[in-house]
């Protein structure tokens, strides 16, 4: 196994992305079907194609300015054009020349890639990664107006998993996840 893949929900135009909100900005989001205010469109915004990582993000729906997790389809243009543009959050020599090219690289890219513990059902750290990507500047603006194709308010789905869990129903939470492949 790669310790760093993709995973999440996709088909020949699409991936779904993930982003957990108020109920200020999500259901606003979700009634116009692309983010308006208070939607800050100069602040970044990070994406998240695993489900599990996005639970573990946002505590099931339950912690405070993250009540609500959008499932948010986007054009997989869109995902691409941020995957290669796109720095990574972090200084790696294996990576950059030094850091100073790795500082220069992060002041002009629009998009950050970070790498992240993938997290299991319990929201337990697995060995594998899961990515999250920051946009910001050109390519928040590109996302919001270009690359969204439909934004679902999957909270109830999220918490009834959470509910199961809690239940000691595992077989059965387990079964209700999403099926994400590797992209």
């Amino acid at each position: 196994m790669n310790n760093k893949e993709i995973r999440g929900i996709f088909d020949k135009e699409t991936i779904t992305v993930y982003q957990a909100y108020s109920p200020e900005i999500a259901i606003p989001a979700v009634k116009n079907q692309k983010f308006v205010p208070p939607f800050k469109m100069e602040r970044m915004t990070w994406i998240k194609p695993s489900f599990l990582w996005m639970m573990y993000r946002c505590g099931w729906a339950q912690k405070k300015g993250q009540e609500h997790v959008l499932a948010i389809k986007i054009k997989r243009e869109g995902w691409e054009w941020a995957l290669k543009n796109a720095c990574l959050s972090h200084y790696d020599t294996s990576i950059h020349k030094s850091h100073e090219a790795w500082k220069e690289s992060v002041q002009n890219s629009p998009v950050r890639i970070q790498w992240d513990p993938e997290r299991d059902i319990n929201l337990k750290k697995l060995e594998y990664r899961a990515i999250q990507v920051g946009l910001s500047g050109e390519a928040v603006s590109l996302y919001v107006n270009e690359w969204m194709t439909e934004i679902s308010d999957i909270t109830d789905y999220c918490k009834a998993i959470h509910q199961l869990i809690l239940n000691g129903k595992m077989e059965e939470a387990i079964e209700s996840l999403p099926h994400e492949g590797i992209y």
